[in-house]
């Protein structure tokens, strides 16, 4: 029982979080959208950071979940990374609330989100620490500093999602998968 009613809450204040922000959704909102008291939720939390945490704690798990989903063990490592970094931004884009919370840290800067998407980045670069680090031990690519080529690679892909699309027409899965090759797998010298 008690389980079910912190799960209408999760789920209430995620849902209240993609609709309004952060900054903007108060605990009495959440509370009612979670057909409970105020109170109750704080049974269960001790403030409204702590919930976002817990929301982006399980959005993290699914984000891994959904690139291993991409990933082809039969593939080498470049299409499996291409193919993983691609999903979790994807998976980032589509889902409400990231996108939400992404939207707030732009126009608003809310210390708090800035924190739990510090997070779900640091995460997101564990993971592909993680791949290259295989790939390392694979002998399928050459040494290197895991942290920094992964979150290299996760800012890039950002950079050309996000940033690229401002200013220019979006590139394709493919045209990202051909400058990521050439960029970090097989570099620009002759």
């Amino acid at each position: 029982m008690a389980s079910d009613r912190k799960r209408q809450i999760i789920e209430a204040a995620a849902q209240s979080f993609a609709a309004f922000g952060y900054k903007a959704t108060t605990m009495e909102q959440i509370a009612k959208l979670a057909n409970v008291g105020k109170g109750t939720i704080y049974t269960f939390f001790k403030s409204k950071e702590e919930l976002l945490d817990e929301i982006v704690s399980e959005l993290i798990i699914e984000i891994k979940a959904e690139a291993e989903l991409a990933m082809d063990s039969s593939l080498p490592f470049s299409e499996n990374v291409h193919r993983a970094l691609y999903r979790i931004l994807e998976f980032r884009q589509r889902h409400q609330l990231t996108a939400k919370l992404l939207q707030e840290v732009r126009n608003i800067g809310t210390a708090a989100v800035q924190e739990v998407l510090a997070k779900l980045d640091r995460a997101m670069v564990e993971f592909i620490r993680q791949k290259i680090d295989a790939a390392v031990e694979k002998g399928e690519i050459r040494p290197c500093n895991s942290e920094i080529t992964a979150f290299l690679m996760l800012k890039t892909y950002i950079a050309l999602i996000v940033d690229w699309e401002k200013d220019h027409e979006p590139l394709t899965k493919e045209q990202m998968a051909e400058l990521f090759t050439l960029y970090f797998l097989q570099g620009l010298s002759r």
